[in-house]
């Protein structure tokens, strides 16, 4: 037995060891030519992401379908063999949307039905639905100029279109997205009784897309219901508004709050073998809106930051420092597992040196935005010409993700990666945002990008300015 014991482990030794060598001898550029290999030729990101969407579907934090979609991302990690798999513990707000919502405006005794929905922690309309006059602007900043005397007791129709000159679609739903946010608490100070926002959306269609808004400090009993629009009918609307001024607008919405419930972050990790201490994350949002399966948004940063670890272990890689898969709860309406994550990461004292997050979608990847000192970034740079054969040209500096922003110190860098965003905004919180819209061909290339960029991050380091100038001084 013990003799027997001792070949098994020989061998196990030996193979080890001829994996490190031959991986050390390895040159950069055949490191990165193994990880795409594997994703795209034994990747498990579009299987992942087919039981997250069609079998789990939609996971609104506080819900059945989140907490199922904990315990399936835990089991798969699991299943990866990986040195640690828990679950983080983390308070989540409970939003239920009720039944499906309905509007329609009058015109000249007739009936014009719109596609609505709820927005994100929205207050319900009255039992029986909610009719008023429509005051149509083009952002609650106009507001104050017209003053209580022309809002009160109106539905205020904020519409909004899209910046659609803007290359960059996160720019043009930046410039939008706080007539969501703060649109409804802002009427609600001149007595409005509703409002009805603009999708955030460049396309023409007839999906409502839902997402986060706030009363801010209003009083409970000040609030009123806000639903968005599809762009289709926001255009309608407004057409009719301009023939009709006194219109009425009537929509009904069952939304209700709830007291916040227990959840987690889904966190996996390789430890590291020289630098353990010193930890890598690559995340994405486990939760989603419940509209369609948060297949793009963000299924498919989950799905690819679970792959990062298999392929970095398919690929033979051992990394020095140790390796965290995070899949963070609450991103689309409070970010509480993110905030989590980075708090109980500082009580540990913790040193995190790199953090990657993909929130924009399952579309082809196109490269990484950095926040880091001008100096670490010149010496990303360097691996730029490593992803051109991918096609992976953009490296450029600026944002990184919502999730892994809590952590910003003097001593990390963050990166988002940046699949084309051309496509995002059509299905980004709405019911169309499914599995079939998912290329499995571009998942997997994302998957091996942020692998790829992974690898190179451990084997290099991520000093920041201030290590580098201690080390000249």
């Amino acid at each position: 037995m013990n003799k027997a014991f001792t070949l098994v482990s020989w061998t196990v030794f030996i193979v080890c060891l001829i994996l490190s060598l031959n991986l050390k001898a390895q040159s950069d550029e055949a490191v990165l030519k193994a990880v795409y290999k594997t994703s795209l030729t034994n990747g498990m990101s579009y299987q992942w992401l087919d039981y997250l969407s069609n079998t789990i579907g939609g996971r609104l934090s506080g819900s059945t379908n989140a907490e199922l979609a904990v315990q399936y991302t835990k089991q798969e990690l699991e299943k990866l063999g990986l040195d640690k798999v828990w679950l983080q513990p983390v308070m989540v707000p409970k939003w239920v949307r009720g039944q499906k919502e309905m509007g329609y405006f009058e015109t000249n005794g007739q009936l014009n039905k719109v596609n609505i929905c709820a927005l994100g922690g929205s207050v319900a309309t009255p039992n029986g639905g909610l009719k008023a006059e429509v005051l149509e602007v083009a952002t609650y900043k106009d507001l104050e100029k017209l003053g209580e005397e022309s809002i009160k007791g109106k539905i205020v129709f904020i519409n909004k279109s899209w910046e659609q000159e803007l290359i960059n679609t996160f720019q043009a739903y930046g410039g939008c997205a706080s007539e969501r946010y703060r649109g409804a608490a802002e009427a609600a100070k001149f007595g409005a009784v509703g409002t009805i926002v603009r999708s955030l959306s460049s396309r023409q269609d007839d999906y409502p897309h839902t997402g986060s808004m706030s009363y801010g400090d209003l009083p409970v009993e000040q609030r009123i219901p806000s639903a968005a629009i599809s762009t289709n009918d926001a255009v309608k609307l407004s057409e009719a508004l301009k023939k009709d001024p006194s219109l009425k607008f009537f929509f009904e919405m069952s939304c209700e709050k709830f007291d916040d419930v227990l959840s987690y972050n889904v966190i996996g990790e390789i430890t590291g073998n020289e630098f353990p201490n010193e930890y890598i994350i690559v995340g994405g949002h486990l939760d989603s809106w419940d509209l369609g399966d948060g297949a793009h948004d963000d299924g498919a940063g989950v799905v690819q930051s679970m792959d990062v670890l298999r392929l970095l272990k398919e690929s033979g890689v051992r990394p020095k420092r140790s390796i965290r898969v995070v899949l963070f709860m609450n991103e689309e309406n409070g970010l509480r597992g993110g905030r989590k994550y980075a708090e109980v990461a500082k009580e540990k004292g913790e040193k995190h040196i790199f953090a990657l997050e993909s929130d924009a979608g399952g579309f082809t990847p196109r490269g990484f935005s950095f926040d880091c000192s001008d100096l670490m970034f010149s010496k990303i740079e360097t691996w730029k010409p490593l992803f051109k054969p991918y096609l992976i040209h953009y490296f450029e500096k600026g944002g990184s993700g919502a999730d892994i922003g809590p952590l910003k110190n003097d001593n990390i860098v963050l990166a988002g990666l940046r699949p084309d965003s051309q496509r995002y905004f059509d299905h980004h919180h709405a019911a169309n945002d499914t599995f079939e819209h998912v290329n499995k061909r571009e998942l997997e290339l994302g998957a091996a990008t942020m692998a790829a960029l992974v690898y190179l991050v451990d084997k290099y380091g991520a000093e920041t300015i201030t290590d580098q100038q201690e080390i000249k001084d």
